[in-house]
């Protein structure tokens, strides 16, 4: 059985930011797989497109991944630092890992979920970097609404 490396599954969330940079939306992607590398959902940030706040990449991978029996076990991967609102999420399911994108743009919740005894890797991608700083650079206004400026 192959396993993935952490950049493998970043590379599915960062596929989701483009796709949905492509939509005119905020390039911010996830994925959900289990501990074998078995990807069990992907999505990206949605709200622009259907005009709806709650719809977040890791939200939008997480109702793409259905119901599971537990988290502890699965893997959360997401191009940016997940906001609290999605930090929350990862907590009371209590995913077992979250792989970060990067933190440079938005530290969101990753010292919380930390502290909380969730292992959180930071790739510190520039290509996370460099979609999400271009889309903001164009774009302030989206940015500034989706992080409740």
């Amino acid at each position: 059985m192959k396993y993935l490396t952490n950049e493998e599954m970043l590379n599915a969330a960062i596929w989701e930011a483009k796709m949905g940079h492509a939509e005119g939306g905020v390039p911010i992607g996830g994925a959900i797989f289990d501990s074998e590398g078995n990807l069990l959902g992907a999505g990206h940030n949605r709200r622009v497109q259907e005009n709806d706040p709650s719809i977040h990449g890791e939200t939008d991978a997480f109702r793409k991944a259905g119901r599971q029996k537990t988290y502890r076990d699965k893997i959360l991967v997401t191009t940016l630092a997940p906001c609290w609102y999605c930090s929350g999420l990862i907590k009371q399911f209590k995913f077992g890992k979250v792989i970060v994108g990067e933190s440079v743009t938005f530290q969101g919740g990753v010292e919380w979920l930390r502290e909380s005894g969730i292992e959180v890797i930071d790739m510190h991608s520039k290509e996370c970097i460099d979609l999400l700083q271009d889309f903001i650079h164009h774009h302030p206004e989206i940015w500034n609404e989706d992080i409740g400026e």
